[in-house]
């Protein structure tokens, strides 16, 4: 075992700019209407745990704000290792690889469970119908059964709890079951959606976008009806020409395009207007307005941008950029982690890792101090230091990907690898 230790100074970005890159949106499909407020308060989908501070929706995820039933969760980072097939388990505390335990064929991601009681590692068993979801104690650390799941290459919950989203990947549709059993109750078929991997949900809980990594565009989901509700292709720089793509339902929707494209991680904004796309081969961050679905801008951050996380007090968004646009990247890539201001969208810093890397997901230490990110191709985790790029690296398994740090704040986990309300 040995750790890395780096110190330096950031360069900082005085201006990057934000190219124009406004795009058509949804003709046949309708979008949702803007969350309705009564007074100050977002009136949510029925069973949502109500919108605590309608300009911040990450109000909740502040340190300190931890859920009584995190009481007695063991402080750990897991790392799900990708192609050695386990689940590397870190102490914050020491730095160090405590155990590792064997899991189902290609772990993707670590993800807490709706109700804050279950870490599920999703093993999508890629090319097979070998899939399966093992579940983590976060009490004992120590993982459980798993449980067939078909193509679980990551894992999102309703906000009201309900049901549990597997995004079967290679299938284009996302299935609900029941989140504690994991047995099928219904799917959404995503047929203009290759690639479907992540997602975000609206402040209102009413609909979700997620992200079609091999057709450069974005999918809105109906979370009332269970529907697709259109595509929207991400256009990078120019003025977009117009496709159409059938929706399920048989009625055409606009969309525009101009490349390929690899949209990755999505986040909405605090105040539930502006949502962000990191994409892999744009080298930035598209913003797009969610309840119009359509395109607002670009902001350029880095190379291969990849993991979008926002900061503890919901002011900063600090994006993972992998270092290659590569799905199988080298080794010491140009990654680094930018920094983005949510109220002017400009990146303020950008720390590359020392020495080169690749780094992926992960999330927020509770305290804010530190982000934990895989470095996909470099076989290591970073800790880095969100305000001064100071970064640690610890040798895992091969290939990690999307590791979950437990516990955190928030009364609610939408999945992933802790999106937290």
């Amino acid at each position: 075992m040995y750790l890395k230790k780096h110190r330096f100074a950031a360069f900082g970005i005085a201006t990057l700019g934000m190219a124009a890159a406004m795009c058509c949106g949804l003709a046949a499909a309708q979008p949702s209407q803007q969350a309705q407020q009564a007074g100050n308060a977002i009136v949510t989908v029925p069973g949502m745990p109500p919108v605590s501070d309608p300009n911040n929706l990450y109000s909740d995820i502040a340190a300190g704000h931890f859920s009584t039933a995190l009481n007695g969760d063991l402080a750990r980072i897991y790392v799900p290792n990708h192609t050695s097939g386990d689940v590397s388990v870190i102490d914050p505390t020491t730095m160090r690889v405590i155990d590792t335990f064997k899991v189902g064929f290609n772990p993707q991601h670590v993800v807490p469970s709706w109700d804050l009681q279950t870490l599920w590692v999703a093993n999508n068993a890629e090319g097979s119908a070998a899939g399966s979801l093992t579940p983590i104690d976060p009490k004992t650390g120590k993982p459980g059964k798993s449980i067939a799941v078909d193509d679980p290459y990551n894992m999102y919950f309703t906000p009201d709890g309900r049901f549990a989203m597997v995004v079967a990947e290679s299938r284009k549709r996302l299935d609900l079951r029941d989140p504690h059993t994991m047995q099928p109750v219904e799917s959404i078929a995503t047929p203009g959606c290759a690639g479907i991997n992540h997602a975000d949900f609206s402040i209102d809980g009413k609909y979700a976008i997620f992200t079609c990594e091999f057709n450069g565009s974005l999918a809105k989901i109906d979370l009332v009806n269970h529907k697709v509700m259109g595509y929207l292709k991400l256009a990078k720089r120019g003025a977009p020409t117009k496709e159409v793509l059938p929706a399920p339902d048989g009625k055409a929707a606009e969309i525009c395009t101009t490349g390929s494209g690899m949209p990755q991680d999505i986040r909405i904004g605090p105040a539930g207007k502006t949502w962000y796309i990191a994409d892999m081969e744009a080298d930035g961050v598209f913003t797009i307005d969610g309840d119009s679905f359509t395109q607002t801008g670009f902001i350029p951050t880095g190379i291969g941008t990849h993991g979008l996380y926002p900061s503890r007090d919901g002011k900063k968004l600090y994006i993972a950029n992998r270092g290659s646009r590569a799905i199988h990247g080298k080794r010491h890539g140009k990654g680094s982690l930018a920094i983005l201001d949510f109220a002017t969208n400009k990146v303020e810093a950008v720390w590359p890792i020392p020495g080169g890397g690749s780094p992926d997901m992960g999330n927020v230490t509770a305290d804010g101090q530190y982000i934990w990110l895989s470095g996909r191709f470099d076989d290591v985790v970073y800790r880095i230091n969100v305000s001064n790029g100071d970064t640690v690296s610890i040798p895992v398994g091969k290939e990690p990907h999307g590791l979950a740090v437990w516990p955190q704040p928030g009364r609610y986990s939408l999945g992933h690898t802790g999106n937290m309300r």
